[in-house]
C-alpha cells in the first residue's frame, strides 16, 4: 500500500519465534449481516479466566481478502478470532485494523504475526495517534495484563504497531468489498477510528459506542458528545458497538450512552458552579445511571474524575 511505513515491533523487541498454539479454541462470532463476523466479548475485567476476551472484535469477508477490526484482549484471543476466520475462510487476511489503542481491542494483534511473516500480510492499521498513545501506556498495559492474567499468558504478549496510519479517510478494497475508515477527533479516546462496510452498511465504532457496560472517558466528554451528534447522520443500517450487542440499530444505539454522558457534563457544571469539590461530583454526578450499566462502580468516579477536569476550564 502506498504510503505504507513499516514500524518493527516495539517495547518487547523484534518478535522472532512466536508460535500460535495449534489447539487454539474457535471463537464463537455472529454474522451480522453478510461477510460480516462478530465477536460479543465478556462485560468483565481482564483476568485469568477470561483471558482478555472482554471487547467486541470480528472480521469482514470480501471475494479476495479479510480485514479484521479489532483483535481481543491477549494473544489467545486473537489465536481464537484467527481460527474462526479460517473456519470460514481461506482468503488472506490482509488487513488488521484497531480502532483505538486499549489492551482490549489490541492486545490480539500478535496472534497475526506469523502472516505477516509468512506472506507479507497483513498490514496493521490505526489512527495516526494509536502509536504515540500505546507507546506512552505500553508498560503499564504489560505489567496490568501480568497480575490480571498471570506471566505465562503474560510472556506472549506483543504492543504491535501500524505498518499503515489514517490521518482522515483510507478506503480497504477487500475485492468488490470497500471498507471505509475514518480517523475520528479526540473523543473516548485521541485515536479513534471507525469503519464503514459500504456493502451492508455496517458502522463499526469501537468503544465510540458502550451498551450495556459502562463507558470509560479517556479523551474529551464534549468531544464525545460532539462526534456522537455527527455519527447520528451516519447511513448506517446497524453498528457494531466496542462493548455491548453484537448488532444494534443506528443511531438509537446510541441513546443509553449520549444520556450518561449528558448527565455526567450537567451533574459536574453544576458541582463546579456552586464551588464544590471533586469529591462531591465523583460521589454524586450520575449515580442514579447505576442500574443501566455493568460495571459502572469501577468506570463512573473515573469518568466524573475526568469530566471535572476537563470542564473546569471551560
Amino acid at each position: 500500500m502506498a504510503g505504507a511505513t513499516l514500524l518493527g515491533v516495539w517495547l518487547l523487541g523484534v518478535w522472532l519465534a512466536w508460535a500460535p498454539s495449534a489447539a487454539a479454541d474457535t471463537l464463537p462470532v455472529t454474522e451480522v449481516a453478510p461477510g460480516v463476523f462478530v465477536h460479543a466479548g465478556l462485560h468483565e475485567e481482564t483476568d485469568a479466566a477470561n483471558a482478555g476476551d472482554i471487547a467486541n472484535c470480528g472480521f469482514i469477508v470480501g471475494d479476495d481478502a479479510v480485514a479484521v477490526i479489532d483483535t481481543g484482549g491477549s494473544p489467545a484471543v486473537g489465536r481464537r478470532l484467527r481460527e474462526a476466520i479460517r473456519a470460514r475462510t481461506n482468503r488472506p487476511i490482509r488487513y488488521v485494523v484497531n480502532t483505538h489503542m486499549h489492551p482490549d481491542h489490541a492486545l490480539g494483534n500478535a496472534a497475526f504475526l506469523a502472516d505477516q511473516l509468512e506472506a507479507g500480510q497483513p498490514d496493521f492499521v490505526a489512527h495516526r495517534n494509536f502509536q504515540a498513545a500505546l507507546m506512552g501506556r505500553g508498560s503499564h498495559y504489560l505489567h496490568a495484563f501480568d497480575a490480571a492474567v498471570g506471566p505465562e499468558a503474560a510472556a506472549e504478549v506483543r504492543i504491535v504497531p501500524p505498518t499503515v496510519t489514517v490521518a482522515d479517510r483510507l478506503e480497504l478494497d477487500l475485492g468488490r468489498r470497500v471498507v471505509e475508515l475514518v480517523a475520528r477527533p479526540v473523543a473516548h479516546t485521541d485515536n479513534d477510528l471507525t469503519v464503514f462496510d459500504r456493502q451492508t452498511a455496517t458502522l463499526w465504532t469501537g468503544d465510540l459506542l458502550f451498551m450495556e457496560r459502562a463507558p470509560a472517558i479517556d479523551g474529551s466528554v464534549l468531544g464525545w458528545l460532539r462526534l456522537l451528534d455527527g455519527l447520528a447522520a451516519e447511513p448506517a443500517a446497524r453498528v457494531v458497538p466496542g462493548h455491548g450487542p453484537p448488532s444494534a440499530p443506528w443511531p438509537e444505539a446510541a441513546t443509553d450512552l449520549r444520556r450518561y454522558l449528558d448527565r455526567v457534563v450537567t451533574g459536574v457544571r453544576a458541582i463546579q458552579s456552586a464551588h464544590g469539590t471533586i469529591q462531591q461530583a465523583v460521589d454524586t454526578v450520575a449515580a442514579d445511571e447505576a442500574p443501566r450499566w455493568r460495571l459502572f462502580d469501577a468506570y463512573n468516579p473515573r469518568n466524573v474524575t475526568a469530566a471535572f477536569a476537563e470542564l473546569e476550564w471551560e
